[in-house]
């Protein structure tokens, strides 16, 4: 039995298990590393290693935004949540922008200067810029 054909048309995560890192098409970079996206979306940092401001967005719940939290911010939702709240509470920051659906965290990216988020596809007309990201070091 032959496999499907692939349509490359579409960027689709490479396993179930992934997401496709996806900024606004103006950013300058082209791999960030997981570390990076980690402090970017605990609050820890909120400028890019070249300099450049970015601003990260989230899906409100879902397969992509649980995926996202355990492989690259190493945290849970609830306690993803929990944190951002205490941040706002105290004054230390301002919760990342969420959607409800992929189609409308794509749209914010693609139009907002400095957006990075994550998406399980990205197909040609999104016109968000794709991000790499870089294996862990050993």
């Amino acid at each position: 039995m032959a496999a499907a054909p692939v349509d490359s048309r579409c960027i689709r995560a490479a396993r179930a298990q992934d997401v496709i890192i996806v900024a606004n098409p103006e950013m300058r970079v082209s791999v960030i590393t997981p570390e990076d996206l980690r402090a970017i979306y605990t609050g820890a940092r909120s400028q890019l290693p070249d300099g450049s401001h970015v601003l990260p967005v989230t899906l409100k719940g879902g397969p992509a935004h649980e995926v996202f939290l355990m492989n690259y911010v190493k945290e849970t939702p609830d306690q993803f949540r929990t944190a951002w709240r205490k941040a706002v509470f105290t004054g230390q920051g301002a919760m990342p922008r969420a959607f409800e659906s992929e189609a409308a965290l794509l749209q914010f990216v693609a139009s907002t200067p400095g957006a990075l988020g994550y998406v399980s596809r990205v197909v040609p007309g999104d016109k968000v810029k794709p991000l790499s990201v870089l294996p862990p070091p050993h």
